[in-house]
């Protein structure tokens, strides 16, 4: 089938107005436009139909129009869908605009997500999936100037080829500049949309934001376009509530993508929980969470050394209040219970203190009871 349009490719991403408690990411029109770009065009330098920059060869490429449609139609990508063991046929258009004949060399490749996202293709020699299935009627080309030339292509399904998106892509170069262009290229049958978030985590940055990073993973057999919302509770509430939003990432089968939201103004202090939630078309959702503590250690580091700087004060303190030679022994007799019933003698009674009783009788009101000392009483005997 030659000239259909994907089901799973929609417009490009709106940015994300930026609110309250909500991260930016990349909102800006010019950059989301940039990066949508990137991505369609590929991290592997693709660029379907790619105009010449400054100084470079005035010649492009794109799939040949349909039959009876202008030029400027041409399309910007190929769409080729059939069973295992069929063979698919469509044409690429080479054009000349130089003043000069312009040889090009032309091959498939597999392609396959960068790191970041971007649409990358496999080097040459390297391709053993679908770029290996696509042969070009002619390796190399010459075209004359100012000339526009159509070269047929085929790709054979194998009869072994699950069903789904089997991604590729066209490279021609000039030997100066290589550009290629994107083949969505699915295997009739069943699919599966599937995906899930993984290594969710919290990395500080040293201009005081912070960074959420994730992996995405496609585990289906179509191209996802994810889209992230992204939700962060701390201890007092809710910190961030950032909705659903599409990411400028295509997501193919088998791929992994791993990717980063900054936080701009993360809490100087709290425990935080961090919740990403990635849904694409077709019911593919998954969630991933990760806890994030911040700490001011600034803030601890200082209370701490006051504290260290309290107790020297008060130790030293202490010690220069007990004297060196000061002698802080009780004396033998201070304090001490003189009384029977704690098994000592009594007290020696002076027999000139008229306050006191020898004969037995209750002493005088305001007088001081005495007892008399056995020394004593047995000298008045005598």
């Amino acid at each position: 089938m030659v000239g259909r349009t994907p089901p799973h490719h929609g417009a490009g991403i709106a940015p994300t107005p930026r609110t309250r408690g909500v991260l930016p990411g990349r909102t800006r029109g010019v950059l989301v436009c940039a990066l949508v770009v990137f991505c369609l065009l590929g991290a592997g330098n693709l660029a379907a139909s790619a105009p010449p920059g400054k100084g470079e060869p005035p010649w492009s490429a794109a799939p040949s129009p349909p039959a009876g449609t202008a030029t400027a139609d041409a399309r910007s990508y190929f769409y080729l869908e059939g069973d295992p063991g069929t063979v698919l046929k469509d044409s690429l258009a080479l054009t000349n605009e130089s003043d000069a004949p312009r040889t090009f060399r032309l091959r498939g490749a597999d392609a396959y997500n960068a790191r970041g996202g971007g649409f990358a293709v496999r080097d040459e020699g390297r391709s053993r999936g679908p770029g290996s299935w696509i042969a070009l009627a002619e390796d190399t080309v010459e075209v004359p100037p100012h000339t526009r030339a159509e070269v047929p292509l085929s790709v054979t399904v194998p009869d072994s080829a699950v069903p789904g998106d089997h991604p590729a892509a066209v490279v021609i170069s000039d030997g100066r500049r290589r550009v290629g262009i994107r083949m969505h290229l699915r295997v009739s049958g069943p699919t599966l949309a599937a995906l899930s978030v993984e290594n969710v985590r919290v990395e500080e940055a040293d201009d005081g934001a912070a960074a959420i990073g994730y992996t995405l993973v496609n585990r289906g057999n179509t191209a996802l376009r994810p889209r992230l919302a992204v939700d962060v509770d701390g201890l007092f509430g809710p910190l961030i509530r950032q909705p659903a939003r599409a990411l400028p990432v295509e997501l193919l089968p088998g791929q992994r993508v791993t990717r980063q939201e900054r936080w701009p103004h993360p809490p100087a202090a709290d425990m935080a929980d961090v919740r990403l939630t990635v849904t694409a078309e077709d019911g593919a959702r998954d969630s991933g969470t990760a806890s994030y503590t911040a700490v001011p250690w600034g803030w601890v580091v200082g209370v701490l050394v006051a504290l260290g700087g309290t107790g020297i004060a008060w130790y030293a303190h202490r010690r220069r209040g007990a004297s060196p030679g000061e002698d802080r022994r009780p004396n033998p007799g201070e304090g001490a219970l003189s009384d029977r019933g704690r098994g000592g003698e009594a007290p020696a009674t002076d027999p000139a203190d008229p306050a006191s009783n020898h004969d037995g009788k209750a002493p005088a009101v305001g007088a001081t009871a005495a007892t008399p000392m056995p020394g004593a009483m047995r000298g008045a005997a005598k």
